[in-house]
């Protein structure tokens, strides 16, 4: 069976991916999940930022197996492409029956935003003294709509939304579109969370521009070698990964800052008695994407269409 992105978009919701993400997480902590290192090899199409890469990210979870093929280009924007596009495979565990190939470029967009929700009602309580009222957003694509969406579901008291794009026509055209407004980066920067989702290769979010308490939701930079964060905006803050092993070995924010990742979301999520989550320090959430989040929307999507 071929699920196209207009079915996946018919089934799949925040309501429903939302929760089997975070116990997804939970299972990943756990150690319940098989997810080996994704593989990433390089297009080779060009010789400047439009080259392209193409990974490769398996996982065995549950009841099902599956692989996530995804490439990102960040020269198709100027092409009116989207950068990330992506294919899932589900095949059952038991017996290694390929149950559907549905397209994943969506359930990409849903579950990177789910999982920053996810670690948004985790962490929220545990970091601030009442609950936060202004979101800033630096960047003004798929990702920064995808966020304002997820996190309504879990954010009940989001007041204001800031948006800073690199191309002041698009922070305005997403603001208008959302009821936010269109703001310079430091006033973005300024709100009580903040989200980056920018194809940067080098930091657009600087550490002076933050609260002291602020809260981080970094999804953007995409390799080992970018970053969007500076070194004292990772440096001061109290780093929660998405998963250890895959953040200290893809993201550039942790690598090149030389950032000490304190916890993984799971533990935090399966235990949060025995988080020790600061108050009075910022706080980094840093994703880079895993396999069993894809897998999780996929087996979703696959059982609302039986």
């Amino acid at each position: 069976m071929y699920v196209s992105e207009q079915e996946v978009r018919a089934v799949l919701t925040y309501e429903v991916l939302i929760p089997a993400i975070r116990q997804a997480l939970i299972d990943y902590a756990a150690g319940r999940v098989n997810q080996p290192p994704r593989m990433i090899l390089r297009a080779g199409n060009a010789e400047d930022y439009r080259n392209g890469w193409f990974g490769v990210m398996p996982v065995v979870a549950g009841d099902v197996m599956g692989v996530k093929t995804v490439t990102f280009y960040a020269g198709n924007d100027e092409l009116g492409l989207h950068t990330h596009m992506a294919i899932v495979e589900l095949i059952r565990r038991e017996t290694g029956e390929p149950l559907a190939v549905m397209d994943g470029r969506l359930i990409t967009e849903m579950r990177t935003a789910a999982v920053s929700a996810v670690a948004f009602a985790g962490l929220a309580p545990l970091h601030f003294d009442s609950a936060p009222s202004s979101f800033g957003i630096i960047g003004s694509g798929v990702q920064a709509r995808a966020h304002i969406a997820a996190l309504r579901h879990v954010w009940p008291e989001m007041r204001e939304i800031r948006i800073a794009s690199r191309k002041a026509s698009n922070a305005t055209r997403l603001a208008e579109e959302v009821g936010a407004r269109s703001v310079p980066v430091e006033e973005a920067a300024a709100a009580d969370v903040v989200l980056t989702a920018t194809t940067s290769h080098v930091p657009v979010l600087q550490g002076k521009w933050l609260k002291p308490n602020a809260f981080v939701l970094a999804v953007g930079a995409s390799g080992a070698s970018v970053r969007e964060l500076d070194d004292e905006a990772m440096l001061s803050s109290y780093v929660v990964a998405e998963g250890r092993s895959c953040v200290e070995r893809e993201s550039g924010d942790v690598i090149l800052s030389g950032a000490k990742v304190e916890a993984e979301i799971g533990e935090i999520l399966a235990e949060p008695s025995a988080a020790n989550i600061p108050r009075g320090q910022r706080i980094v959430f840093k994703s880079v994407g895993m396999a069993i989040e894809d897998v999780t929307a996929a087996r979703l999507v696959w059982h609302a269409l039986q």
